[in-house]
């Protein structure tokens, strides 16, 4: 389902020098022998998932398809990022049958929270709150205010319906707040990060509600995962691709730039900047994580790509099918000039834009470029692809004797704001 080209990455070591290393790594990572292995869940999670509560989700998203207008999801990072890199990849960034998905509590932003609270005025509104402990200073702002919206326009009873907390199993302020006021629960395991837990409820509740076929998105971590069970280089394209990141690394590569070429698979790149980012970026080590979107992008950062500094390379993630293709007419008159793509696939015009732009900034540019080739835009393809990046971010950041699987920087910024808000 993925196929990793790295014909244009300019790698001036073989990546089979490393075989031992990542076989060493590996079985590590299998025996949770590595640093961080209490955080390794979601390495068998794609078979080991809970399916009683996984049919719970799909009911709950059922009974959301039916009766709302509006999903608020209160959440933030990996509480929020993966529901919503799924949900706009694989429906397209226009709102189509069901409910419409509203992101909140990932951000601090009166104007946003006010105008959000304005949008919902006079519809159906049901909330899918998102936090293990329940104390996330954004995520509990955005709770407050749209927990009490709900409770007075429905009422107790009916917002003990429409309110439901994705939540630790059994401790925390949120399990607590919620087992009080009787609101559905679903469960963030103890042993998966948030920034893995897109194949958990934290995920799964949002895009089952959005439509999704969540069965097949499982499917797609389960091929994943006994596709990706080998140390082989040869034969594990996600361990290729971490290898080939620390070769480059090592190059002189400080940034690693996500290209897409579909303007709905935007947030794939803020999810993977999340999942990158908070996992190698420790001990003054790891790669930048940066994304553009191209073409769009290609008219404010490609003249730096091609022309820049020589601090990065990319990562093009290329679509052999789209959701969706429209041919581009013929014109009597063709006073535009542009009749020479008329009775073309759009979709063939932006693949050939790709292949001009790979060739203009390896070729002519110098810029190292890796090519991830995914088959289509489908759930079974999106879950496929998540787990290759959890494959590749585990070994690519044990590769630098970093535990991948915490976050000790985060809590900095924390520290200091409560201290200003006056929080004892």
């Amino acid at each position: 389902m993925i196929r990793l080209n790295l014909d244009k990455a300019m790698l001036k070591t073989d990546y089979h020098q490393y075989q031992a290393a990542v076989a060493a790594i590996h079985a590590q990572l299998q025996g949770h022998g590595c640093q961080g292995s209490d955080f390794l869940g979601w390495l068998d999670w794609p078979v080991n998932y809970d399916k009683e509560e996984f049919a719970c989700i799909k009911q709950a998203a059922a009974e959301i398809r039916t009766q709302a207008d509006v999903l608020i999801v209160c959440g933030i990072g990996g509480s929020y990022l993966g529901a919503r890199s799924a949900i706009e990849m694989l429906n397209g960034l226009f709102k189509g049958a069901g409910p419409e998905i509203i992101f909140a509590g990932n951000t601090l932003s009166s104007t946003y929270l006010a105008q959000l609270m304005d949008h919902i005025a006079g519809r159906s509104v049901y909330l899918n709150v998102i936090s293990k402990s329940g104390t996330t200073t954004e995520t509990a702002v955005a709770f407050r205010l749209f927990e009490q919206y709900i409770i007075k326009t429905y009422g107790p009873e009916q917002a003990a319906r429409r309110i439901m907390a994705t939540t630790d199993k059994a401790r925390g302020t949120l399990k607590a707040l919620a087992d009080r006021k009787g609101y559905r629960t679903f469960v963030i395991p103890d042993d998966i990060g948030g920034r893995f837990s897109v194949i958990t409820a934290v995920g799964l509740l949002p895009i089952a509600a959005s439509g999704v076929d969540i069965d097949m998105l499982m499917k797609g971590c389960q091929d994943a995962r006994r596709d990706l069970s080998g140390s082989d280089l040869d034969a594990n394209p996600a361990y290729r691709y971490a290898v080939a990141r620390r070769i480059l690394a090592g190059q002189g590569c400080s940034a690693e730039m996500l290209v897409t070429y579909e303007p709905s698979m935007t947030m794939i790149a803020e999810w993977w900047k999340q999942l990158f980012g908070e996992s190698e970026g420790k001990q003054g080590k790891g790669l930048l994580p940066a994304a553009v979107t191209f073409t769009t992008d290609l008219h404010s950062m490609g003249q730096f790509i091609q022309e820049g500094t020589k601090c990065l390379f990319e990562t093009v993630l290329r679509v052999g099918k789209p959701l969706r293709d429209i041919t581009f007419p013929t014109d009597d008159e063709n006073l535009d000039g542009m009749n020479y793509l008329a009775g073309r696939s759009i979709d063939w015009v932006n693949k050939m834009a790709c292949q001009g732009t790979i060739a203009a900034h390896a070729d002519t540019g110098h810029v190292p470029n890796i090519i991830i080739d995914l088959d289509d835009m489908s759930a079974y393809t999106y879950g496929y692809m998540v787990y290759f990046f959890f494959r590749a971010v585990a070994m690519s950041v044990l590769m630098l004797d970093v535990n991948p699987f915490n976050q000790p920087g985060v809590e900095v910024y924390k520290k200091n704001m409560f201290k200003l808000l006056g929080k004892n």
